[in-house]
């Protein structure tokens, strides 16, 4: 295979969305309807009866409630959803990702203000910068420089997101509650009165433990299953609309003029004010069409909403005022919605089509916040959690075991403690908005820092779209006690188990940042480290890109062998989308030659899919003889001294060089030293032979190290991974007691280990134990 080629094919897939034939794009904006738009196309079912629910204002004669309730809607929906999403955040991608943490994640490469261990703080994001070639040169604004200066912005700007975030995950509880009550809630005008009541529920309930129990099947094939459903819905609710604009009130379009808003505050004041909070369902799924987009591409989001839903949507409004605006004689304002606006002959058939949709809407928020929760999990942010990658070719599409049933059972809670779609609709619409409200303060963060415009214009931004914002936002805090405690309630919690890692990986990142084994300490060992020094490689994993772990020394100290080649290995996330294969390995050596002594440093995305242990294996030893070889045309000395400043002896190895293996049996007599147990030190033998170039100048000293790792990869690789414990050292504050030895442990015992641990082979592992006393 040539390998040269094969790196910029992965280089263009990385760049998967840029240059595809339109063909791709319609195929990807039909698949979108049934997953990023679901939740706004259901929108319809609740958004007037949510508006008129309650006493805030009343359906009269004059029809100037329900003219200004169909003018904020449209205009709503217009700017936010439309102007603000569609045409400029979606804009605002990370490499091809987005949501609320995708924002963060731009703002803090283009600042330098992150605060993540592991590739998501200042000085090593200058250093990913330095290394991958990316710094440029950019304008210093005077936002930027207020933001590298002062730590506690940087704090407040993690935990502006940090705040968002938990609102979608508090939005992905509420949304498949209020669509699926909603759409079921039709039953009560197609049954009798007192038999709807002992139905609803236990249907609603049923239909959402069918919706995740569908979710491990992946978002490719849920696409394909509800697009037609989507589709169907938008058709249905489009015709009805249109055929109740002509044959009720074909002047209702003159309600789209901005007057009616003005004539309707006017009338209900206070009560149209408190109404608000209703209106503003009509555009929820906004912010999860963002926090969708890794799944798709920006142009088909775009083609699929101003083409089909846009238009529906607003036929679909205008057909229910049409409707309501002629009859006034409802047996309450509760039952001003959706359904009294069907024709009689098609409410079952549409029921049907309604329930099928609120599905496909709550399909929209729980993929977006299964996107959001493995970003927050990648930089550091949330416990880690088990990811299934549910596409071969699309990175974004994922599915999360744990957040799916537990987004399942809260759902359930909240469906069967409410049971009525009004505090359902309260609590969502809060959450809503204060996403929206989040994404509007960072996406004018975005438009100083990372477009480098005018900050006029990104004070423009943010006082448009957040007075509009902040309007609603009141409208809903007010219900507070009529269901809106629910996300303030969520998100709460939420944010206390973000905060906890968050501040407990920090502490225990400072910690082996401040207790390394100096370089030094190594050197005066001698080559044989002062132990017997026995066939195979010794994988040592540490989050440190420079230095000597703790645990090294530990474990040397311990134990009277170890391999003949040593590799400490350092998998950093950093927060970009994708890391290119060429840019992914850096390799350096620490001590002289005869040592062995290797440090790579492998960085993933947070939406890279981490490969399986074999291949990893492999191609970390391609790389590592590809460093050995490039460095011996260069470095006659043999010895490169380890600082603390990595980009002065890592090289970034785009390609290695060529293994080619193949298995062999098991030799007990890999371990010259006894008492060492094989199946630890060379589990497995592999015959393994390194293709190099013909034309390549190779010396002797370069071979006879070559042959050296080429013979420690036939005895075999064991890893060696440190198992901590937190604890707070004596003299600490009752509260940061509280949070390291009880919180953030219980935490850690709860979740799981790092992505990479998971693929290796148990039987060539060793845990070595130690407590952190920070």
């Amino acid at each position: 295979m040539d390998l040269e080629a094969a790196g910029g094919a992965a280089a263009a897939h990385g760049k998967r969305w840029r240059g595809e034939s339109w063909r791709a794009t319609l195929l990807l904006a039909y698949q979108s309807l049934g997953v990023v738009y679901g939740d706004v196309a259901t929108s319809p079912l609740y958004v007037y009866k949510s508006a008129f629910s309650g006493n805030d204002i009343q359906h009269s004669t004059g029809n100037e409630e329900i003219y200004g309730v169909l003018s904020f809607v449209f205009w709503t929906l217009t700017l936010i959803t439309l102007v603000k999403y569609v045409l400029i955040v979606l804009r605002a991608d990370d490499g091809g990702e987005g949501g609320t943490f995708a924002l963060y994640s731009l703002i803090c490469r283009h600042v330098r203000a992150g605060l993540l261990p592991g590739g998501g703080t200042r000085d090593e994001l200058m250093e990913e910068e330095k290394v991958t070639g990316r710094r440029g040169e950019r304008p210093v604004s005077r936002v930027r420089a207020v933001l590298e200066k002062y730590r506690v912005l940087q704090r407040l700007l993690l935990l502006f997101a940090l705040l968002g975030t938990c609102m979608v995950i508090g939005d992905g509880v509420l949304t498949p509650a209020v669509s699926v009550f909603s759409a079921v809630s039709g039953l009560e005008l197609s049954m009798e009165k007192e038999q709807h009541k002992y139905i609803e529920l236990p249907v609603a309930c049923a239909i959402l433990i069918c919706l995740f129990a569908l979710q491990h099947y992946g978002t490719h094939k849920v696409g394909f299953l509800f697009a037609p459903i989507v589709c169907i819905w938008l058709l249905c609710i489009s015709a009805i609309g249109l055929y109740n604009i002509i044959h009720w009130n074909h002047h209702v379009y003159r309600a789209l003029s901005p007057y009616y808003m003005y004539q309707f505050l006017k009338k209900t004041q206070t009560g149209g004010w408190m109404s608000l909070g209703g209106i503003l369902l009509c555009v929820t799924g906004s912010e999860a069409m963002y926090a969708d987009l890794g799944h798709f591409s920006q142009s088909s989001i775009q083609i699929a909403f101003i083409s089909v839903v846009y238009p529906a949507l607003v036929l679909a409004y205008m057909g229910q005022a049409a409707f309501i605006s002629q009859h006034h004689n409802f047996e309450s304002s509760y039952h001003i919605g959706f359904y009294v606006s069907v024709p009689e002959s098609l409410r079952w058939p549409v029921l049907v089509i309604a329930i099928l949709a609120a599905v496909v809407g709550s399909q929209a928020i729980i993929t977006g916040t299964f996107s959001i929760i493995k970003q927050c999990s990648s930089l550091s942010c949330f416990p880690g959690v088990k990811i299934v990658h549910t596409s071969s070719t699309v990175h974004g599409q994922i599915y999360i075991p744990e957040i799916n049933w537990m987004l399942m059972i809260l759902c359930l809670a909240v469906t069967i403690g409410f049971r009525d779609t009004k505090h359902l609709a309260n609590a969502q619409g809060l959450a809503v908005i204060t996403v929206m409200l989040v994404t509007t303060c960072l996406m004018s963060l975005v438009i100083v820092l990372c477009w480098n415009k005018s900050i006029f214009l990104a004070i423009g931004f943010l006082l448009f779209f957040g007075t509009i914002e902040v309007l609603y936002f009141s409208a809903s805090l007010v219900k507070f006690h009529e269901g809106a405690w629910v996300p303030i309630t969520l998100s709460f919690i939420f944010m206390v188990v973000m905060c906890v890692w968050h501040y407990g990986t920090i502490k225990k990142y400072e910690f082996d940042v401040q207790n390394k084994v100096s370089v030094n300490w190594l050197l005066n060992l001698g080559p044989s480290l002062g132990i017997v020094r026995v066939r195979g490689i010794g994988l040592i994993h540490t989050e440190l890109m420079s230095g000597i772990p703790a645990i090294f020394s530990h474990f040397v100290t311990n134990l009277p062998a170890f391999h003949q080649v040593l590799v400490f290995l350092c998998v950093k996330s950093v927060p970009v989308p994708h890391v290119q294969p060429e840019e992914r390995f850096l390799v350096g050596r620490i001590g002289p030659k005869e040592y062995r002594l290797y440090r790579v440093i492998v960085r993933y995305g947070y939406r890279d899919v981490q490969k399986d242990d074999l291949e990893f294996e492999k191609e970390l030893v391609s790389n590592i003889a590809e460093f050995i070889r490039s460095t011996g045309e260069c470095d006659k000395n043999g010895f490169v001294e380890d600082t603390d400043k990595p980009s002065d002896k890592l090289s970034p190895i785009s390609t290695g060089i060529p293994l080619w293996e193949e298995d062999g049996d098991l030799d007990a007599s890999a371990s010259p030293h006894k008492g060492i147990d094989p199946q630890n030190i060379a589990p497995k033998r592999k015959k393994a032979r390194f293709m190099i170039p013909k034309s390549a100048q190779v010396d002797s000293e370069v071979r006879r190290e070559l042959q050296e790792l080429m013979d420690a990869r036939e005895a075999g690789m064991s890893f060696i991974l440190g198992h901590s414990y937190m604890k707070a050292k004596s003299g600490s504050s009752f509260i940061k007691r509280i949070v390291i030895n009880f919180f953030y442990e219980f935490l850690r015992k709860n979740s799981r280990g790092p992505s990479y641990a998971a693929n290796i082979p148990h039987a060539s592992t060793l845990e070595v134990g130690m407590v952190y006393q920070v």
